[in-house]
């Protein structure tokens, strides 16, 4: 039996990235799975790639600002399914301004993807959660993908930082919460260093435009350099802690920030 056999998992940002590369690997360990995103057309191949495997996977477009999306994905996910066990809050964006330049709007905007949406998925999958939960041995679990940028400086994105720094402190207050209600819900948060994704470039690519004159290639490797393991991240590297972290594995854990960052932070 693997070990997400007879579990469900609604995944936001779902449709490439990091969430892609869970969604596959949840897949392939039994699970069912649900892939949110606003990105409908990816989405949708991604879960005809899976299906077409053999496995149980659904796509809804799904803007994590929007309380109605929110339900609309854990309904489904009940009725495809018959339950929700797991819940990976994984949309987010990064924008890369100075924040002498930023404006409102763009603080309007990252907050509500990347605190908002947190927020908003927690509090709309919990009672789902805290049903399956109660039916299941070792309970149900979110975990909220935040940053290395929530627990230092990042000076590229002060916004960006002040965000996952807000999803870190979240996700211990949520799994006292639930913890004191009695609610079998875990609540976890992983930390990624540099990742090599489109936002992984991003930061490269801003990285190269204010420090290195436009050299990108001096850019990639200034990034790579700072993580003492030698390299970036990968989405798989990210993927594999979210499903521990996911599992019954992690039954005593809860209320943790995971850092998988190649030892960035440590130095």
């Amino acid at each position: 039996m693997n070990q997400f056999d007879g579990k469900t998992v609604l995944i936001s940002g779902g449709a490439r990235g990091i969430g892609a590369e869970t969604a596959r690997l949840m897949c392939e360990a039994g699970a069912s799975v649900v892939i949110g995103d606003i990105l409908d057309d990816i989405g949708a191949e991604l879960v005809a790639s899976l299906s077409g495997d053999g496995h149980q996977a659904r796509f809804i477009t799904l803007d994590v600002t929007r309380p109605d999306d929110w339900d609309a994905a854990v309904a489904l996910a009940t009725s495809e399914f018959g339950h929700l066990d797991i819940l990976v809050n994984n949309a987010g964006i990064f924008l890369g301004i100075d924040f002498e330049d930023a404006t409102m709007d763009d603080w309007n905007r990252i907050s509500a993807i990347n605190m908002g949406g947190v927020f908003l998925g927690a509090k709309h999958c919990a009672p789902a959660l805290k049903a399956a939960g109660a039916n299941s041995e070792y309970g149900s679990a979110i975990v909220n993908l935040s940053s290395i940028a929530g627990l230092v400086g990042a000076p590229l994105d002060p916004l960006y930082s002040m965000t996952k720094g807000g999803v870190s402190i979240f996700t211990k207050s949520l799994a006292l919460d639930f913890a004191r209600k009695r609610a079998r819900i875990r609540v976890n948060s992983v930390h990624p260093g540099v990742i090599d994704t489109e936002m992984g470039q991003q930061t490269i690519d801003i990285l190269g435009d204010r420090y290195t004159g436009g050299d990108m290639e001096r850019a990639h490797k200034a990034s790579v350099s700072r993580h003492p393991i030698g390299r970036l991240g990968t989405v798989t590297d990210i993927a594999k802690a979210i499903m521990y972290l996911a599992s019954d594995d992690a039954s005593f854990t809860t209320g943790s920030n995971m850092v998988v960052d190649g030892g960035l932070t440590a130095a």
